[in-house]
């Protein structure tokens, strides 16, 4: 399976210190990498909110003499014109908005042409008992979903998706039971108090996993293992369809790591049964 724009634009910015500045442009060109290449750098500055200049700094950072020649490499690298390009008067808004999540599932496909790091993102879970699972916010309904899925076949799972004073209290008594990994779900707007509950996760000594937006969210710093999902942009909230099911890949990573997951699962249904719990 040949690379999507979003990866082959990853990989570019791989190995590289970028400011924070420099990340936010960095992860403006990846939730738009179908379209960076036919963009000016005034014209990028505006879509990631940063000045010109601070393009200009960021495509000398990449190692090009200026924005003209890192955008000349963008275009050497992606199709000849954008993708779609000759069908997009044709939808309205709403099917823009359809056909920019099936492209960002595009790339969580292409992204899961290397299972490795979901597979060790599996491992760690499912060792870790208990498990907490944070996410706030806008992360809150993938947090929730993840937790509602992974009691079925995980014996310990804790749900924190309320910030506050008690949220560090809640991770140091999860790493006192014997946690030892959190996942995280962090989607835009990220969160301050996320970020402090990560940094605080890993000095208490937990090992992080995070599912983001992007390789370059704010987050990655607080992250021992970053999973990317790209999140949609095109209505007034942004959707997260690759997030969502990124978090059901996961379940089944983890699943796949716990030997009794299969009989948890069977054990369930008998008393779901036995319970009348679902109309057939």
């Amino acid at each position: 399976m040949s690379e999507s724009p979003a990866a082959r634009l990853q990989k570019l910015f791989e190995g590289h210190r970028l400011t924070p500045t420099q990340r936010r442009i960095a992860h403006c060109m990846v939730r738009g990498a179908a379209e960076v290449p036919f963009l000016s750098s005034v014209e990028l500055a505006e879509l990631a909110g940063v000045s010109q200049p601070s393009v200009t700094r960021f495509a000398v950072a990449l190692g090009f003499d200026g924005y003209p020649a890192l955008r000349k490499h963008l275009r050497e690298v992606a199709p000849a014109e954008r993708a779609g390009a000759e069908h997009e008067d044709a939808y309205n808004e709403y099917q823009q908005a359809v056909q920019g999540e099936i492209e960002n599932l595009r790339q969580l496909s292409a992204m899961l042409a290397d299972p490795a790091p979901v597979q060790e993102a599996g491992r760690l879970l499912a060792a870790s008992s208990p498990l907490p699972v944070l996410g706030l916010r806008a992360a809150s309904s993938q947090a929730r979903g993840f937790a509602y899925f992974a009691a079925k076949v995980h014996p310990d799972v804790r749900l924190l998706d309320e910030g506050g004073t008690m949220l560090a209290d809640r991770i140091d008594a999860a790493r006192a039971a014997g946690a030892s990994s959190l996942l995280c779900f962090a989607l835009p707007r990220h969160p301050k108090e996320v970020a402090e509950a990560l940094e605080h996760a890993r000095a208490a000594g937990l090992t992080v996993v995070t599912v983001a937006d992007s390789a370059f969210a704010p987050v990655a710093r607080h992250s021992d293992l970053l999973i990317p999902a790209p999140v949609g942009t095109g209505l007034a909230f942004d959707t997260a369809c690759a997030p969502m099911l990124l978090g059901r890949v996961l379940l089944e990573a983890m699943a796949d790591a716990l030997p009794d997951a299969q009989a948890r699962l069977e054990a369930f249904d008998a008393r779901a049964v036995a319970r009348g719990l679902f109309v057939e």
